[in-house]
């Protein structure tokens, strides 16, 4: 009996598709890829290109700059025109009055220290209205224009909720009057001064005229403990009429009745001492002297007002 060999036909296997499938795609050129959400192609008639030109022309880096320049410009003509200040100002009264409306607007300024400061020209120097919000009243500039008077050494300036402002001054001490160096018109002036030698005023100097009396240059600097020392002697302190500061180095002394008195550089409170014995025991004064050198330390030396010229050793007389 003979054997008859079949040939069997595909009945679609799966494996044998998926396989040959594989490979006819691998023979298969691969199609092109699309960008996604991108055209990748554009047209190119006479609208697309005109429309392509203008976009160009307005993202362009120069159309930026002349866009930011131009607002620039409008912004800075708006302050120049005062409109921007003109609003905020308009807010800032709105809401200013709504604040004093609460109870919060000055109703009291209480000042005190001002002997010799007018009442009123504190208040117009503190530039403070009745009415106005007491948050918005300037105590940093109320104190600097307040210590630009001339008899204020310190200003304090603080508010009190919900309405007032208080004011404590500090006036400067007079302590003496100094006549100042001529000017370039040769004018002098006399000044009041205070113990560290700065000037206070040069008006109403007649109510001070019983303040010890300055001259030369650089006086009013240096005085302080002259005067002292000279108050110290009643009998010198009666008759002395001015100190005057010589070349910058020592005092003389100007008695009431003309008589120069000459001190030395230094140790000059011993000398002062001597003037006292001269004028209580010696009665000095009362003798014919114009002048009094007391800068020798051995002697007296003395000018008579007819010019002659005597000495005295300490102690006795020759």
């Amino acid at each position: 009996m003979r054997s008859v060999k079949v040939q069997r036909k595909s009945r679609g296997n799966p494996r044998t598709n998926a396989a040959r499938g594989t490979a006819r795609a691998s023979r298969e050129k691969p199609a092109a890829s699309r960008a996604f959400g991108r055209r990748t192609e554009f047209r190119d008639d006479l609208f697309a290109r005109a429309g392509r030109r203008v976009k160009a022309v307005f993202t362009g880096p120069m159309m930026l700059m002349t866009s930011a320049v131009v607002v620039f410009a409008l912004v800075a003509a708006l302050f120049a025109s005062g409109a921007v200040g003109r609003g905020f100002r308009a807010v800032n009264g709105a809401i200013n009055t709504v604040i004093a409306d609460a109870g919060f607007g000055i109703a009291e300024i209480h000042i005190t220290g001002n002997a010799r400061t007018p009442y009123r020209q504190v208040l117009a120097v503190l530039g403070m209205k009745p009415g106005q919000s007491i948050f918005t009243a300037d105590l940093t500039g109320a104190r600097a224009r307040l210590a630009q008077l001339d008899w204020i050494a310190t200003a304090e300036v603080h508010r009190r909720y919900p309405d007032a402002i208080f004011v404590t001054l500090t006036e400067k001490r007079p302590f003496a009057l100094w006549q100042t160096p001529p000017d370039a018109g040769g004018q002098r002036q006399i000044a009041v001064v205070d113990r560290d030698g700065g000037v206070i005023t040069t008006q109403g100097v007649e109510k001070f005229r019983r303040l010890p009396k300055l001259l030369g240059k650089g006086a009013p600097a240096h005085a302080a403990e002259l005067v002292d020392a000279v108050q110290a002697h009643r009998a010198v302190a009666a008759r002395t009429a001015a100190y005057v500061y010589q070349s910058g180095r020592r005092w003389n002394l100007i008695l009431d009745d003309g008589v120069l008195v000459k001190l030395p550089e230094t140790g000059w409170n011993k000398q002062l001492d001597a003037l006292e014995r001269l004028i209580i025991e010696d009665a000095i004064l009362e003798r014919d002297v114009s002048e009094i050198d007391l800068r020798s330390p051995t002697h007296y030396f003395f000018v008579l007002k007819s010019g002659e010229k005597k000495q005295q050793a300490r102690g006795k007389e020759t």
